[in-house]
């Protein structure tokens, strides 16, 4: 075999184990963009089909360092495999999140074997991807937001009160009444204030758009004396520029054309409905908020309700950092501990209190 540029002339039985698993995974990730790519349409489709076309190449420059596709090869790697098992069952920003993440960590940056040209395909692979959840997200932003704050609210709210409540030394009965109390004042709270604040945005958003105030009234503008071009500057418009537009903008509408308004655009989008967002926030804190008190609902008491209530907690925590970590392209491992510690920070604080009250009230 030739001697190509990066790798040795004579490769080691540990240098072909490797460039086969670089060779199943470069496959395997071409049929994730090509089933994404089955699921959608015009230019997002091209360009997913374009990126199982470049893994292809990849794939390609194994095979040749290989001499051949191998009679054996390695199994793909569980990260690709599970990335496959999601795109051929929902094609959402979920799989593009994990295809960022993934296209990410390329392993090509300490392979001597891949050429430059790989490296920085694979850079250029992580942005693309980016670019294509990046829609995906804006639509989801504004919901999503709500829905995970929502629910760490409620997890760490309610566990925090129950676990204060329960080192007191009160009745089982007291903390259960406790909790649904507090899952019951706090969703209700919480979609509210949601509400409040998604519907002040949008109204923010909407008072800075241009508005057709003053259109019914460019038909009788002077088009050589009028004011019109101090709209346009006032909006970022250099002096030329602005008189251009304005002279253009009452010809039309002596024409009978008025100026055609673009609004709701992405901004709205980003910020997300009112009504959506408050529903999201309530019922994704309720869902949070319960979880703490499931213990006590199921008559379990004592010590024994607060170990389970810690379990169940810790999942639902790490499970809600899991899935931001994976939505936003970064690592899932880091959001679940920053989870843990500030879930369980809160609910320690609270917990000693509680103890403290116990003793000085007993």
């Amino acid at each position: 075999m030739p001697a190509l540029s990066g790798h040795p002339t004579t490769p080691t039985p540990i240098d072909r184990r490797r460039w086969a698993q670089y060779l199943v995974d470069e496959r395997a990730e071409a049929a994730v963009y090509e089933q994404l790519a089955r699921r959608r349409s015009g230019e997002e489709r091209a360009i997913l089909l374009s990126l199982a076309e470049a893994e292809g190449r990849h794939e390609s420059h194994w095979v040749q360092l290989l001499g051949g596709e191998p009679e054996k090869l390695p199994s793909a790697s569980i990260r690709t495999r599970l990335l496959g098992w999601m795109a051929g069952r929902f094609g959402s920003v979920f799989v593009l999140a994990l295809a960022q993440n993934a296209e990410a960590r390329s392993p090509y940056d300490g392979e001597p074997a891949a050429t430059a040209a790989m490296r920085a395909d694979e850079k250029i692979h992580h942005e693309v991807v980016r670019g294509l959840a990046a829609k995906g997200r804006r639509r989801l932003s504004g919901t999503f937001r709500a829905a995970v704050f929502g629910a760490n609210d409620g997890l760490v709210s309610n566990f925090a009160l129950v676990l204060g409540i329960g080192a007191a030394g009160v009745s089982s009965r007291l903390v259960l009444l406790t909790g649904i109390a507090g899952l019951l004042a706090g969703a209700l709270s919480m979609g509210a204030g949601e509400f409040v604040s998604v519907r002040s945005q949008r109204e923010l958003l909407e008072s800075t758009e241009p508005s057709g105030f003053a259109d019914a009234g460019l038909v009788d503008l002077d088009i050589d004396a009028n004011e019109l071009a101090l709209v346009y500057r006032a909006r970022g418009m250099d002096e030329a520029a602005a008189l251009e537009r304005a002279r253009t903008v009452i010809e039309d509408a002596h024409g009978g054309s008025l100026p055609v308004r673009a609004r709701h655009g992405e901004a709205h989008e980003v910020v997300g409905g009112a009504w959506r967002a408050a529903l999201s926030s309530f019922l994704f804190f309720a869902s949070g908020a319960i979880i703490p008190v499931l213990p006590w609902l199921l008559g379990i008491s004592g010590i024994a309700a607060i170990v389970v209530a810690v379990v169940l907690v810790g999942i639902a925590l790490m499970l809600t950092g899991a899935t931001v970590g994976l939505l936003s392209g970064g690592s899932p491992l880091r959001r679940v501990l920053r989870q843990l510690g500030i879930g369980f920070g809160a609910a320690a604080v609270t917990y000693l209190l509680g103890l403290l009250f116990g003793v000085s009230t007993a």
